[in-house]
Formats: C-alpha cells, structure tokens, sequence
C-alpha cells in the first residue's frame, strides 16, 4: 500500500488541557502519515477524569467498570470508556505507549480497544493481579461471547507498548516492553470488524479501585502486519 494512499487522522478529542491551537505533530515515521486532530477521537463513556498534556494523555478511572460478555462467567459488563476515532481504512497500525504504574487493586487494567458496540469489540492490557504478578492478556468478544488469552508477568513492569494491526476483518496484536520489537499476542478475526470501525484506548477499574492510566507517543503507521506468504489461500 503507498504511503499516500493512508488517510487516518491521530486524534486527541476535547477532555481535559490542551496546549496552543490543541493541534501537535508527531514524530514522522517510516512509511507513515502522521496527523493528529483533537476533534477526531471521542468518548464512548467518560472516565473520571481526563487531561491533554502535550501528547500525554492521563485518565483516572471509576470504580466497578470494566468490559466482558457472558462466557465463564456470565455476566455482563460493558461501561468501562473507550477513546476512540473512526475509520474505513482497511490497512493500517495503531501504536501506543501505556503508562500503569498507578495501578494497585485486582484486575485496574489500561490499554488498547477496538470497540464497535457492547457485543463485538477487542481490548489488549496489563491487568494488576497481586505485588508478584500481572496478567498481560487480549480479549476478542464476536456476538455477545468473550474470550481471555493471557500469560503472567512480573508485577514490577510498569509500561507497555500496544500494536495494532487491521487488514480488512482480521486483526493483529502485538506488545513491546520498548516500543521497537513487539511480540504477537494474538491474531483475530471480528465478525463486525469489515466496515467502519472505531479504535483507540481505554482504561477501567473493574472492582473497588481507582487510579491513573498514562498513554503516551501514540502513532499511525502504514500496515506494519504483512500480507501472508505461505500457503494460499482456498
């Protein structure tokens, strides 16, 4: 895909500071168009608290949010906020840093979302478990059912990159403890996921707890999840 052929917009929507005209460049990348229009994300639900520093963005979150479907558990969550923009562009990146250092209670969780309505959407995060250990884990939800894919890791990381890849309806995501080499989580496919879709990040605190999510150096880049080059396809 050419570099020109990319039209997404970085947006930082209207909650909290902003610095000037509200409007900042980011730093141009490889294969990448990168603009940033404050007006272009917006809020699914709003957290506790939202501020705009520069290309800081710094959510607190509500108590007893969070976001789940049916599966194991069998009930419904779906009120945690989601800061989003909207897109028809089929192939491209979404990066960004997490800062959660703030966390402290069973399952305060921040990361990246794609969430298209309370029954198809997906979600990568840390979740805080205890002082030894956290789950770094992805849920896809498809018609109204979840799913948790996780692996533990030591509770002293504190930040973690997100990459999220789109090629139509199918989905890749990766993290990086630096931001340079990320790891695949999963691939995935969302039913709903062919059209229009929203992405950007989200934060929650699913039990008793509060406390604040930072995200920071979020970018857009061309596809950086290649086409296929093994068996083709039937």
């Amino acid at each position: 895909m050419a570099a020109g052929s990319l039209a997404l917009l970085l947006a930082l929507a209207a909650c909290g500071n902003r610095n000037g005209n509200g409007i900042e460049k980011m730093p141009e990348q490889e294969n990448s168009v990168m603009n940033i229009d404050i007006n272009k994300f917006s809020w699914t639900r709003e957290p506790q608290s939202c501020v705009i520093k520069g290309d800081t963005i710094e959510v607190v979150t509500k108590p007893k949010t969070d976001l789940w479907q049916r599966t194991y558990y069998h009930f419904q969550n779906d009120n945690a906020p989601v800061f989003q923009m909207e897109t028809e562009e089929k192939y491209f990146s979404f990066i960004v840093k997490t800062d959660f250092t703030g966390s402290h209670h069973r399952f305060d969780q921040c990361g990246i979302a794609l969430y298209l309505d309370s029954e198809n959407w997906l979600k990568a995060s840390v979740e805080y478990e205890n002082e030894e250990f956290q789950h770094l884990g992805s849920v896809v939800t498809n018609n109204g059912y979840s799913d948790w894919a996780t692996t533990a890791i030591d509770a002293k990381v504190k930040t973690m990159w997100y990459r999220l890849s789109r090629r139509e309806d199918d989905y890749c995501i990766e993290c990086s403890e630096d931001g340079e080499h990320f790891t695949q989580m999963r691939v995935c496919h969302l039913h709903q996921g062919g059209g229009k879709i929203r992405f950007g990040i989200y934060a929650c605190s699913p039990e008793e707890s509060s406390f604040k999510a930072i995200f920071t150096d979020m970018r857009l880049t061309e596809c950086a999840w290649k086409a296929h080059d093994g068996q083709q396809p039937d």
